[in-house]
């Protein structure tokens, strides 16, 4: 049953929004991280002191600070103190390199940076590049005695008084993310602070049913839209507790939390749900307390939710969203799951599908870009209108997928645009291949590309990573594919290697397949 959400009033704060609704529960743990726990109590006042400590340094309402924190408890405080002050938190994603830090400290005119003590040399590395500089630098945990300068933030949030909270609007900018686009720069994302509420309400409440029960796990980090409704919007609309963890989400770091700290919620990405399948320590069902697992980041392949599905006797909603619409906004739902699909709209969202010149699709299976009409759009790119008015088109946000829609409404995934292939005048997707690529068992992960054969014609190429121990030759993956799938679809080309490129997400970089293709004889 969809629960109806009321829109947040036009004078709002969420950070003071999430201390209102949950005023009652100030002895209940709300934040696991590696090194401790915060009650809610906790939460609320360091969430004000390092509000009111961002006053004493002298940020002004809607000046950036740079939030390049792993994921703990301080990452929450940082980002909901800045809110709370309406100081504006870019979050950025910890694995750049310290050129990007230095393009976005200058692109973002960030006045401070919030820094964990293990990515501190990485900052200063990018300051020492002398294209941007800061007022202040605020380090957690400090792995290091620190320079003259440089705060210590648990004394930066013990020593200063609780701030007030700032007078900020539901539509007012109050966070930016970085999107990671496969070209160019990245592009900064500006977000409300009635952005939050809404996602957390639609998709949080209103799809996962999220409970003041539960203990929810992220392996996606706090810094990426899907990551942060996960681990910190969502919860903590609800009162539940979340686990926190600041190293790479491998999978043994990943059965770790599971097992150790009992999450009934998990929220991860197929190449990890498939690298834990992997494992031969997966933990058994009776070792986890899992309700419900979340996917997104790229489309979920039927073999992997399946296998999952039958492990640990728990469903995977599997949903596709994006930095511009801050989480996910088209979704399978609990008792309504169709494995291969990414299910039906969110309530609260409107998507279309239309023809490459702009017609809407009305039939089904048929390939299509996708568009999203929905309240937690974002607001612009910052200083890019050419990009922001491709992207943000009225109403409608261009999301720069491929999808088809059948008969019964549900949406299947066919690629990113720059990625499908045409190939004898018909669209074929690379995840279509990919998918059936993967049910082989001795294939852990693929990758599929266009490459141009003799006659210069388009053909699907495979990059293929076997799973440990296993051996496989051309013409078997070929035949493999052939029984599946249509005979203008199997790849003609096939290239094993050890491990494919991807984003920090875990998505695959097939642009960089392209590219060394390109530089292949």
């Amino acid at each position: 049953m969809t629960r109806p959400v009321t829109p947040p009033p036009a004078d709002f704060n969420f950070a003071q929004h999430l201390i209102a609704i949950n005023a009652k529960r100030t002895g209940k743990t709300a934040l696991i991280d590696d090194v401790g726990s915060l009650t809610y109590g906790e939460l609320h006042d360091q969430i004000r002191r390092f509000a009111g400590g961002l006053k004493t340094l002298g940020l002004k309402r809607e000046e950036r600070v740079l939030l390049l924190m792993q994921d703990s408890s301080d990452w929450v405080v940082a980002f909901l103190g800045a809110l709370y002050v309406g100081v504006v938190p870019v979050a950025v994603n910890t694995l750049l390199t310290p050129d990007d830090y230095a393009f976005m400290l200058g692109n973002s005119r960030a006045q401070a940076v919030l820094v964990s003590g293990a990515l501190l040399p990485t900052l200063q590395a990018a300051l020492d590049l002398g294209k941007t500089e800061v007022a202040h630098i605020v380090v957690s945990r400090p792995a290091a005695a620190l320079t003259p300068g440089q705060l210590n933030m648990a004394d930066f949030v013990a020593q200063n008084p609780p701030a007030l909270p700032a007078p900020t609007l539901s539509d007012e900018p109050a966070f930016w993310l970085y999107s990671s686009g496969s070209t160019g720069q990245p592009k900064g994302t500006v977000h409300s602070q009635g952005n939050l509420y809404w996602t957390a309400g639609l998709y949080g409440q209103g799809v996962l049913d999220l409970r003041e029960s539960d203990t929810v796990f992220s392996a996606a980090k706090l810094f990426f839209a899907y990551g942060l409704g996960n681990a910190l919007t969502f919860p903590l609309s609800v009162g539940a507790t979340v686990v926190l963890m600041a190293e790479r989400p491998t999978p043994q770091a990943t059965f770790k939390r599971m097992v150790d700290h009992q999450p009934t919620v998990f929220y991860g990405a197929p190449t990890g749900y498939g690298g834990m399948l992997a494992q031969p320590d997966l933990p058994a069902p009776k070792a986890v307390a899992l309700r419900l697992c979340s996917s997104a980041g790229e489309a979920l392949p039927r073999d992997i939710a399946e296998r999952w599905s039958s492990h640990f006797g728990c469903e995977i909603i599997d949903g596709i969203g994006s930095t511009e619409m801050l989480h996910v906004f088209l979704s399978n739902r609990p008792g309504d799951v169709r494995y291969g699909t990414t299910g039906k709209p969110v309530p609260g969202y409107e998507v279309q599908l239309r023809t490459e010149d702009g017609q809407v699709i009305t039939g089904h299976d048929e390939i299509g870009d996708l568009y999203i009409q929905g309240p937690s759009s974002a607001l612009m790119y910052w200083n890019n209108r050419s990009k922001t008015r491709d992207t943000f088109q009225g109403v409608w946000t261009k999301s720069g997928d491929k999808y088809t829609r059948d008969a019964d409404g549900y949406y299947t995934y066919a690629g990113r645009n720059d990625d499908m292939l045409k190939v004898s005048g018909i669209y074929v997707s690379p995840f279509e291949v990919e998918s059936t690529l993967v049910q082989h068992p001795a294939i852990l992960e693929a990758a599929v590309i266009g490459k141009e054969d003799t006659d210069g014609l388009t053909k699907t190429k495979a990059f293929i990573v076997l799973k440990s121990g296993q051996t496989l030759s051309q013409e078997e993956v070929k035949a493999f594919v052939k029984e599946r799938l249509a005979p203008y679809k199997y790849p003609r080309f096939i290239e094993f290697v050890a491990e494919l490129p991807k984003t920090a997400t875990g998505k695959i970089q097939r642009f960089k397949l392209r590219d060394l293709e390109k530089q292949t004889p």
